[in-house]
């Protein structure tokens, strides 16, 4: 258990994001947005994450004894798994597969066109949270959108599907749904024609099926308060972080930067990539293409965890050349001795070698998001990419467990990357957020837009 905590009075929130392997709170002022005390401890996985939450808001003193807000993001138990089953893959499913990133999913499974028994088979298997049906142009195809929701009905997944496809047949495929006793959202087309891209009701529509239908179903909690408490899965919480982030740096007049900022989350499961455009930015790119770039984008890379998927990272950091085959058995040795342990590491070697691991991660994690945009076409269009970011921020338990002298040593080798993560740090400001105060931001920015952006300048994450 890490706690530290300011002596401040007002009306209080908890901000708590319930991780893969940790649990971190932040009380806030609502008022001012100033920090009155932050705390983390391991996620209590393994037996109801409510206790993990309990201990968090007995060590923040804040927290303990105020009354509170409670407000809860969560990605543990892996998280919001979304799969996305389209018309035409480079058009349809592409869409919602965009779609599901801004709305803080994992997607795990895209499949275009008819579906078939081995379509519903491949479903199964990967075993997703939700489903987004997708598919035609408002008042445009329709027969392949009619005939995938009757094989969703009769699958019998047990799983919530949200419909995001042409408006002329949505009340028919949601009634076909519906009368296999499936859970049905309906909500506006991805795509209303050609060249529009519409991601944001969908994006509201699989939040309220992740809250209502999917964070009480992971088994996480006995607690039957829990569900209840959480109020978006955590990488969209972030995203919202990251936004009013960037519209706190454009419009601050003391600086000359374009507001483009982005952001390398490591985590124990995954490293997730957040970049937001400035306005110049996202006009450079309208138009592109059919389905457009959106201005806020989010790439999770599943495999690159320091904890759950650290073997997978060393794979992709042996397949991307920054690791020989002897460097990854050697640190593949470390990670199955040190198993599924969640405390920082203490020993000299242990920090070293948890280092090098979040070092890799985010490499990969940058070099991955920088092709996305080449294969979007985003790469070239003036300001449109994350290459030109003006702010890149580093978050994660091991940046904020590192000394100084630690994090600079990380920071200088992605600056000596010459496979794309370079590209995006060089000319950048580059701060971390040491109080894990984006997560919080996020949670607070609709309803408490001060204290959201008060508690971002009380982390450090703007002057």
């Amino acid at each position: 258990m890490r706690a530290t905590f300011w002596l401040v009075s007002g009306q209080v929130a908890l901000c708590v994001d319930v991780g893969s392997t940790f649990t971190k709170a932040c009380a806030v002022d609502l008022l001012t947005g100033a920090l009155l005390g932050t705390a983390e401890h391991p996620t209590t996985i393994d037996s109801d994450v409510m206790a993990g939450i309990s201990a968090v808001r007995a060590a923040t003193p804040a927290g303990a004894a105020l009354p509170v807000e409670m407000l809860v993001c969560s990605s543990a138990g892996g998280g919001l798994r979304l799969a996305v089953v389209g018309y035409e893959r480079l058009i349809s499913a592409e869409a919602g597969q965009r779609a599901a990133l801004s709305a803080g999913a994992r997607v795990v499974h895209v499949s275009s066109g008819r579906l078939d028994r081995g379509g519903v088979a491949e479903l199964r298997e990967v075993s997703p949270d939700v489903v987004l049906l997708v598919g035609g142009t408002d008042g445009g195809e329709a027969s392949v959108l009619l005939h995938n929701s009757r094989v969703l009905a009769s699958a019998g997944l047990g799983i919530p599907v949200v419909v995001a496809g042409n408006a002329a047949v949505r009340e028919k495929v949601c009634a076909v749904l519906a009368s296999r006793g499936v859970t049905v959202v309906p909500t506006a087309n991805v795509l209303p024609d050609i060249g529009t891209l519409d991601p944001a009701p969908a994006r509201a529509a699989i939040r309220s099926v992740f809250l209502d239908h999917v964070i009480g179903g992971k088994a996480l909690s006995a607690d039957p308060d829990f569900a209840g408490l959480v109020r978006a899965v955590t990488p969209d919480a972030v995203m919202d972080g990251v936004t009013v982030l960037a519209e706190l740096m454009r419009t601050d007049r003391r600086r000359t930067s374009s507001g483009s900022v982005v952001v390398v989350d490591v985590g124990g499961a995954t490293t997730d990539v957040y970049c937001v455009l400035s306005p110049d930015a996202e006009q450079a790119v309208l138009g592109r293409e059919a389905v457009g770039v959106p201005s806020h984008r989010r790439t999770v890379e599943g495999d690159l965890g320091l904890r759950f998927s650290a073997d997978a990272l060393l794979g992709a950091a042996v397949g991307e050349r920054l690791l020989s085959e002897s460097e990854a058995a050697s640190l593949s040795a470390w990670v199955a001795a040190r198993g599924d342990n969640a405390q920082p590491p203490v020993s000299e070697q242990d920090r070293a070698n948890e280092r090098r691991l979040a070092g890799l991660a985010v490499v990969i994690a940058l070099r991955r998001h920088v092709r996305a945009e080449a294969a979007y076409g985003v790469v070239g269009s003036a300001g449109a990419s994350a290459r030109s970011a003006s702010t890149v921020i580093l978050s994660g338990g091991a940046i904020r467990h590192a000394s100084d002298a630690e994090r600079a040593e990380l920071i200088a080798s992605v600056l000596d990357d010459r496979g794309g993560a370079r590209s995006v740090l060089l000319g950048a400001e580059v701060r971390c957020d040491l109080r894990y105060v984006l997560a919080a931001a996020g949670l607070l920015a609709k309803d408490f837009p001060a204290g959201a952006r008060g508690v971002l300048r009380a982390g450090g994450l703007i002057d």
